[in-house]
């Protein structure tokens, strides 16, 4: 599983997360485990798995790292 920062945060349920290569990762709240969005906040670690979405690249199962 990859690593990253929570970037930004929506009130739209979606975010961005860091990657720490010089490109951000899209997330939706529907691909969370074992934490709600409303429990995230920038500048956390999270976990995710690299995923395909209807508009490119997307972050899958995020949960705090």
């Amino acid at each position: 599983m990859a690593e990253g920062t929570i970037k930004k945060l929506t009130d739209k349920g979606f975010g961005f997360i860091d990657t720490g290569n010089g490109e951000d990762m899209f997330f939706h709240n529907s691909n969370l485990e074992g934490v709600s969005y409303e429990q995230l906040s920038e500048g956390q670690r999270v976990s995710y798995t690299e995923g395909r979405g209807p508009k490119g690249p997307r972050a899958e199962n995020v949960k705090l790292a």
